[in-house]
């Protein structure tokens, strides 16, 4: 199996989570990783390159796909637009939409550098929480999907769920070093990323894909 990562902090709880459960699978000695950034994912899990990864929700609706997802229930820090000249983030699709169905206009800046940013100081607008504020709903911006080994896939991402790491000190100093960010921001940061979709952050994906079909 070949499974898309994307290297933000966001889902560094899935990724140690998974180096865990291979650690004690069959699968292991198949499992392989395919890392880029959300924009090449997505076209690498549409051309089979990939079986599965975490999308873009405005993709997710082509594929089959899982409970799991990354979900902001208000602000998000990472996910940002910058008082700047009109841009998209190329790395992006989802949070590129967003700014257009908001209605706002800037440069739009996801992942570390966009939690470093804020971090820093600097001015912007919180997509997530516009949303938030507009909607009194969840955002969720990506979605665990699958072209193949879906039962394998269904089944670790419920795991996942009910199982979600504890991150250790160590690797939490190591991330945050590797980051430019202190130990303390990242923890903090994670708290306000969730996981799992519950029937309100269903109802925000669905508002948010209705919007972009019209």
């Amino acid at each position: 199996m070949l499974f898309g990562s994307i290297s933000y902090l966001n889902l560094l709880p899935f990724q140690l989570f998974l180096k865990k459960y291979l650690q004690s699978n069959s699968a292991k000695m198949s499992f392989r990783y395919k890392r880029a950034v959300p924009s090449q994912i997505n076209a690498s899990l549409q051309r089979g390159e990939v079986n599965a990864a975490f999308i873009s929700s405005i993709h997710s609706p082509k594929f089959r796909c899982t409970d799991l997802g990354i979900i902001a229930k208000d602000s998000v820090y990472s996910v940002l637009l910058l008082p700047k000249p009109q841009a998209d983030d190329p790395a992006s699709a989802t949070s590129n939409q967003l700014a257009k169905q908001l209605g706002l206009k800037g440069r739009v800046l996801i992942g570390d550098a966009a939690l470093k940013y804020y971090l820093e100081g600097n001015e912007a607008i919180d997509l997530a929480k516009e949303w938030h504020d507009k909607n009194k709903l969840p955002f969720v911006f990506a979605r665990l999907c699958y072209n193949k080994h879906g039962e394998y896939i269904k089944q670790l991402s419920k795991t996942f769920a009910h199982n979600t790491p504890k991150i250790p000190q160590y690797i939490l100093k190591k991330e945050a070093s590797k980051r430019e960010i202190a130990p303390n921001q990242l923890k903090w940061y994670l708290k306000h990323i969730h996981y799992q979709l519950d029937w309100k952050s269903k109802r925000g994906l669905r508002k948010f894909l209705k919007k972009n079909r019209h």
